[in-house]
């Protein structure tokens, strides 16, 4: 038991994880995480934190990252749906400002694994989502960093619904962009 299904991006790092589930009239059952299936597909970290959060339709969290504990992530939806975002942040990376988004939902009980050095957020679709995390580094509160959601350097095509408000905390619609962080990168290594 335990197989999942590995599939990449054109952002190098980043995966998509499709467990095998074995379902019959009483239900379901699946892995949702087994360390030696994802350390042969390629993800061999140690996670030492899971989080969960709960969010109505409309609501979007991020783009987040942390700036001197960075996390790997392995991302699911284990109610409702969500679209999952993450944004290259790593300064020598070919792909750096690109992002890539992927339906997460109860239904479909895909997975993202995000590499460290990503900003990372979602926006629910559902009239409801409770969103699971994995994490490879403690969550440090003074050390979180974000990106603003809609910036045009970046182009995220967020799928936002006719109709369906908007909710952002506070602090998200107060971030800096891509390039305020780029020009932050820049300076520290002068």
């Amino acid at each position: 038991m335990g197989k999942i299904t590995v599939e990449t991006c054109r952002i190098e790092g980043v995966k998509i994880i499709t467990p095998q589930v074995f379902g019959d009239e009483r239900g379901y059952f699946t892995e949702t995480y087994h360390y030696n299936d994802y350390r042969d597909a390629g993800i061999p970290q140690i996670f030492v934190q899971d989080n969960q959060s709960a969010s109505r339709q409309g609501v979007l969290r991020g783009l987040h990252f942390q700036k001197e504990f960075p996390q790997d992530k392995l991302v699911r939806v284990i109610r409702g749906e969500v679209f999952d975002v993450m944004v290259d942040l790593r300064p020598d990376s070919a792909t750096f400002g690109c992002w890539h988004g992927e339906i997460l939902s109860e239904e479909n009980k895909k997975q993202l694994f995000i590499p460290k050095n990503f900003a990372h957020g979602f926006l629910v679709l559902s009239e409801y989502a409770e969103f699971c995390y994995k994490c490879s580094d403690f969550y440090h509160p003074g050390d979180e960093g974000g990106i603003l959601w809609n910036d045009p350097d970046i182009g995220i095509k967020w799928p936002l619904q006719e109709g369906v408000q908007l909710i952002l905390s506070e602090k998200d619609t107060k971030w800096g962009s891509l390039r305020d962080f780029r020009d932050r990168m820049r300076q520290e290594r002068e």
